[in-house]
């Protein structure tokens, strides 16, 4: 049996493969630590072949992606200075693979798709936690918390958060029909319950403050788009000093202890303060991909110890930007920063500015998101995470293709033609012979 391409790799007719493969994706970088390697090796095979059935597909406008792709380049080539070069060869080369399964999943499929297969994906991680129902204590905080099948708070609140907001896109942009509605519905009341429980205060705070972006710019869609430009410049100004104003009167600290949070962020700002230290000891090119964290190095061994990390693995310095710094160097931090904004602001501008599109107002939203979790978690610079994923596709969505449209043959228009009644050649066969 032979399964046309299209079934495979356009997104106006894969929604059934694609929407498997995003849940396959979803499945790995929630539980690829539990299940093993056999996890990892399901999300390459879902996305890498699909460049053997259709390799003009993802090599057409390749340069577009130029600035991800030097990002990974590089992480990769920071293997020559790096502290552990082992270790920073393994996990760039992780890296850049994962920027291809994005790369192709972009290329491959549509955002509803994305959605749909996010939803199943999300839907089925969060019962499998809800069946472990492993809780654990911050000894930080002194909290207890769900953490389900995951090793923290943040991570199964980050997925509880991402149910919630693509159940509300769903909901409001990109489901057909009653019954798409009513299969939702137990998606986001699972995810909401997850996330109460978890305590996560990151996630609790981020997702009403991207749903509450994701409205603004949908109720654009009945303004023109010289009253979405004013709207889009005067509100940037008015949160930047919003923001500022907050920062000065102190009414961060009050936000923060709604959420049972102190000033000191339950430590995070002592382990940024170390970050920058160990920053300035290689400020330009970083100690290397991955070659901060490493079991045996002194200085990564007395922050475990002081955070109670007993494990000695999966600890960051809870901020994109200083881990990056750390590892990356000024150079790392300003590239993957760059990436960042160029891709939020492809998609903002693109509602502000062009024509409103659905699938940018959910690609903005999703970037916000990242965005704010960017501050306090380190989500993007990791091979197999959600955010990682989510960000690059949402990069590599910004290129609009043309629609391929197959070639007639000068036979085939000359029985067109006669089936219409017309003589002669059409104009322009002779040229195409």
């Amino acid at each position: 049996m032979k399964i046309p391409k299209s079934l495979l790799v356009d997104p106006e007719r894969n929604s059934v493969y694609g929407s498997f493969a995003v849940a396959v994706s979803v499945w790995a970088f929630s539980y690829s630590v539990i299940f093993g390697q056999v996890l990892i090796l399901a999300y390459y095979a879902v996305w890498l072949p699909l460049i053997m059935v259709d390799y003009r597909r993802f090599l057409r406008h390749l340069s577009s992606a130029w600035l991800p792709l030097s990002f990974a380049a590089y992480v990769c080539f920071s293997v020559f200075w790096s502290d552990a070069p082992g270790i920073t060869a393994r996990t760039a080369v992780q890296y850049f693979s994962h920027i291809a399964c994005a790369y192709v999943a972009a290329r491959a499929v549509s955002v509803r798709t994305l959605t749909i297969g996010a939803l199943v994906g999300i839907f089925v991680v969060l019962l499998y936690s809800l069946k472990v129902g492993a809780y654990s204590e911050d000894v930080l905080d002194g909290t207890y918390n769900f953490v389900g099948a995951f090793a923290s708070k943040n991570q199964i609140g980050f997925v509880a958060s991402l149910g919630i907001y693509f159940s509300v896109v769903f909901i409001a942009f990109l489901r057909h029909g009653r019954l798409s509605l009513f299969l939702t519905v137990p998606v986001v009341l699972l995810s909401a319950y997850l996330l109460v429980i978890s305590h996560s205060a990151t996630s609790m705070a981020s997702t009403p403050a991207v749903l509450a972006l994701v409205m603004l710019l949908a109720m654009s869609k009945v303004l023109s788009r010289r009253y979405r430009r004013v709207i889009f410049l005067v509100g940037t100004g008015m949160l930047v000093v919003a923001i500022l104003v907050a920062l000065n009167l102190g009414l961060m600290d009050f936000v923060l202890g709604l959420f049972g949070k102190d000033s000191t962020l339950t430590g995070r700002t002592y382990l940024w303060e170390q970050g920058w230290n160990a920053a300035q000891r290689a400020p330009m090119l970083g100690v290397g991909y991955a070659a901060y964290w490493v079991q045996g190095f002194a200085e990564a061994e007395r922050l475990w110890n002081e955070f109670y990390i007993t494990t000695r693995t999966g600890f960051h310095f809870h901020n994109t930007y200083i881990e990056a710094l750390v590892e990356l160097g000024f150079v790392g931090a300003t590239l993957v920063s760059l990436v960042i904004l160029r891709t939020l602001y492809g998609h903002v501008s693109a509602v502000a500015f062009g024509t409103w599109r659905a699938d940018s107002v959910v690609l903005a939203g999703v970037m916000v998101l990242l965005l704010i979790r960017s501050f306090v978690e380190v989500e993007i610079l990791n091979p197999y995470i959600m955010g990682s994923f989510l960000m690059y596709f949402s990069f590599f969505k910004l290129a609009r293709l043309p629609v391929a449209r197959p070639r007639l043959s000068a036979a085939r228009i000359e029985e067109a033609n006669a089936a219409k009644g017309w003589s002669g050649p059409e104009p322009g066969i002779d040229a195409a012979r």
